[in-house]
């Protein structure tokens, strides 16, 4: 996420990873990376220190699952999948991130937020 693409703000990973098991299904680490920075159009850079520090964190708090699969070039790979927990976390997180964005946005138009 560095070397001038676009830095994720904290905790937008958790949701974008979600989002892209939501959608796609299981995926190794690579695949997830690959298409964050697909749908981005390459404005997002994931790397693996970033990355797999997230699914691990979100392994751990029951969010998505792993298992050891094989990948398209025949190699072995850990897929991740989201887990009914997950599916939870995801509507509350995307829930989160509408309402900030709503305020940032009137902030940008310079109108007062109230309560």
């Amino acid at each position: 996420m560095t070397g001038g693409k676009e830095d994720i703000l904290r905790g937008t990973l958790d949701l974008l990873v979600l989002k892209t098991l939501e959608t796609l299904g299981p995926l190794h680490g690579y695949g997830i990376a690959r298409r964050i920075e697909q749908v981005s159009e390459q404005l997002l850079h994931l790397n693996q220190g970033t990355l797999y520090p997230a699914l691990l964190r979100l392994e751990q708090r029951g969010w998505i699952s792993s298992k050891w699969g094989t990948s398209d070039n025949n190699r072995r790979a850990r897929y991740y999948s989201l887990t009914k927990s997950g599916k939870k976390q995801l509507a509350r997180e995307a829930e989160s991130w509408e309402r900030m964005v709503g305020v940032i946005a009137r902030l940008l138009q310079g109108e007062a937020i109230i309560g």
